[in-house]
């Protein structure tokens, strides 16, 4: 199974997993429900009845179930999406050049050369061409976290050139590019070039599994 391929089960896993909670969580509301008016049933039954006396009798609480690992799952998945501000100006930049590239301190430059010439195969793609700004922000936050977690190094973002939108302003733009900066395991990104979607899409170059920086 390619990198590709095994990106694209992870994230119908993921959809299988929420769409199974949800299921959970509506069956066991609809459990509380049901609990809740058999309760008023025995005490409407029994709302005649004298109580029996106290005694020294201890009930112990039945124990807790252990919590489920996707539910622990889904939520890394919001707290990755929460993370992304929209309070990081793109002035912070370390380093960007008039190509729309940029390395994060400590990368050489070489890298991106290396990068804008093709040096690492393209792993996998996102496009997010006719989404709204949060909806970008979450897909992008579930794109990169599969991307990590499948070990991959190198993905494009197709972020679009703005042409679709109301002032013709690549609105996603600058907050993709401001949303990469803020995740620690981007380590750089390019523009890609012509027949990879040129300015309407990034390169980006991600940590090694292994935690080494650039190679």
């Amino acid at each position: 199974m390619s990198a590709f391929d095994q990106l694209k089960a992870i994230r119908e896993q993921l959809h299988a997993q929420r769409v199974e909670e949800e299921n959970r969580r509506k069956r066991a509301a609809l459990e509380a429900q049901r609990d809740a008016a058999r309760e008023r049933m025995f005490r409407d039954a029994v709302k005649d009845a004298t109580p029996l006396p106290a005694s020294k009798r201890v009930v112990h609480q039945p124990r807790q179930p252990a919590p489920q690992a996707r539910q622990r799952e889904l939520d890394e998945q919001q707290v990755l999406a929460d993370a992304f501000s929209d309070e990081f100006g793109l002035e912070q930049m370390l380093e960007t050049d008039d190509q729309l590239s940029w390395r994060r301190e400590g990368i050489g430059n070489d890298v991106l050369v290396k990068l804008r010439r093709g040096h690492w195969s393209i792993q996998a793609q996102l496009d997010l061409h006719g989404h709204r700004v949060e909806e970008a922000r979450e897909e992008l936050a579930e794109f990169l976290r599969e991307a990590l977690r499948a070990g991959l190094r190198c993905v494009r973002v197709v972020h679009g050139k703005g042409l679709g939108s109301k002032d013709k302003q690549p609105v996603l733009k600058g907050k993709v590019r401001s949303w990469l900066m803020q995740k620690d395991e981007v380590i750089a990104f390019v523009a890609a070039r012509p027949a990879d979607g040129g300015g309407g899409a990034l390169v980006v170059l991600l940590k090694p599994s292994g935690g080494s920086r650039g190679g």
